[in-house]
């Protein structure tokens, strides 16, 4: 069976032989979906490839797909956002160094006639337990997400756990820009991170409901792995693009990425949150 690793060497061999002159060798990032979907990654990593002559091949997935993605050495570094995910990782053997690069925030968005009338508020957790007394339909990512993460914490914060039996309740197993366009469709809720929402071109009748709240703080970390348990992965160009993310100039690109005006990622490597 072919791996997720060999598909993308291949295809960056394709590219290098279409392309002329040899390259240097790439790196495979599995990476939450967020920081594909808002466009950071396409971003920031020509500018680094352009400086190291290193490409890297991104594999955007849900968190927890991303972790197991370097748990069976189809990757040479995470860019993730699930804390208590990425800990257990670590705790494994499967991590080497992990550091916070940037950070923004979750929202709940929800359709402009609100029927949880929850719009304007900041209590994430009493957002929920309106939406569910209301019974208004809601759209979970259910996909083992970072983000899908943050939200079942939410709900258990809430006393709650909707699930497949519930008709309001739409688990759609996708990544944000999937759930966003389901939301849109179906006027629904959803928890979404602010990058992906500010690049999302369909919102529909989608406004932000809920935000501000502490809760809602969306950490990003790159994970180098664990030579001892990874000694076949790239983890010296692998090393060298972690670095770059945590430097000054890799910091700066990150905190330049704006969408319409506005600021996607706040940059931490300096004073992580």
């Amino acid at each position: 069976m072919i791996n997720i690793r060999s598909l993308v060497v291949l295809a960056g061999l394709l590219a290098a032989i279409h392309s002329g002159p040899a390259v240097a060798e790439s790196i495979v990032l599995a990476s939450t979906t967020s920081v594909e979907n808002s466009g950071l990654l396409a971003h920031i990593i020509p500018p680094f490839t352009a400086k190291t002559g290193i490409p890297v091949h991104v594999v955007a997935q849900g968190t927890g797909k991303a972790l197991d993605t370097a748990r069976r050495g189809d990757a040479d570094l995470l860019l993730v956002h699930d804390p208590e995910a990425e800990a257990a990782f670590m705790d494994e053997g499967h991590g080497g160094k992990r550091r916070q690069i940037a950070w923004n925030d979750f929202i709940i968005v929800g359709p402009s006639a609100d029927p949880a009338h929850v719009r304007g508020t900041s209590d994430s957790v009493a957002a929920l337990k309106a939406i569910a007394a209301a019974k208004a339909s809601f759209v979970s990512r259910g996909d083992n997400s970072g983000t899908n993460t943050a939200e079942r914490r939410l709900w258990k914060s809430a006393g709650l756990a909707p699930g497949a039996g519930e008709k309001w309740y739409r688990d759609i197993g996708g990544g944000m820009g999937q759930a966003l366009n389901a939301a849109s469709a179906i006027d629904a809720y959803t928890l979404t991170d602010r990058g992906t929402w500010l690049s999302f071109a369909n919102k529909g009748s989608l406004l932000i409901a809920v935000e501000g709240d502490p809760r809602l703080i969306n950490r990003y970390d790159v994970i180098e792995l664990n030579p001892q348990k990874h000694a076949s992965a790239k983890l010296g160009p692998a090393k060298i693009f972690a670095d770059w993310l945590v430097s000054r100039e890799g910091q700066e690109a990150i905190g330049a990425y704006r969408v319409n005006g506005e600021r996607l990622f706040n940059p931490s490597a300096d004073a992580p949150k």
